[in-house]
């Protein structure tokens, strides 16, 4: 596999499902980088390899996947409610105000246990009725959040 096919998005086979064995290579290709190296695919690459890229341990190349300029808005909501990403992930999430203009992505932080306890806060008063209910019954996320979820509830009358 040469460089050019890591930008392109991956081949389809006939069943319509995505080629194992290029996905397969593609993730020992990227054991095998360096940092710089995955930082130029994180901006280059394609959505396989971001979404690869995006759980590596090095926080520069987290930052490099959160900063393509061809990172989708279903990746971002994807990132932002998947709990097996690093701290990290949430945190570049909250901060750029164009992902939070993405009601799925406020959605995604607050019910995520890793989002930074005052930025979930923050986000829960923007919560549509029915997902603050389903924040206020929650158990996989910090107590404080659930409980202020009831509290906005009990002061909208929704309880």
């Amino acid at each position: 596999m040469d460089d050019n096919e890591l930008i392109k998005e991956p081949a389809d086979e006939p069943d319509g499902k995505p080629d194992e064995p290029q996905i397969e290579s593609l993730y020992n290709k990227i054991l095998n980088m360096g940092v710089s190296e995955k930082i130029q695919l994180a901006s280059r690459g394609n959505k396989e390899a971001r979404n690869l890229l995006i759980k590596d341990a090095n926080r520069t190349v987290v930052q490099a996947v959160m900063g393509s300029p061809k990172l989708t808005d279903d990746e971002v909501v994807n990132f932002a409610g998947n709990k097996n990403l690093s701290k990290e992930v949430p945190r570049i999430i909250s901060e750029k105000k164009e992902y939070l203009k993405i009601y799925q992505v406020k959605v995604a932080l607050v019910n995520n246990p890793k989002t930074p306890v005052p930025t979930a806060l923050r986000l829960l008063t923007l919560l549509r009725d029915n997902d603050l209910k389903n924040v206020a019954k929650s158990k996989s996320i910090p107590s404080v959040i659930a409980a202020t979820a009831r509290k906005n509830l009990n002061k909208r009358g929704k309880a």
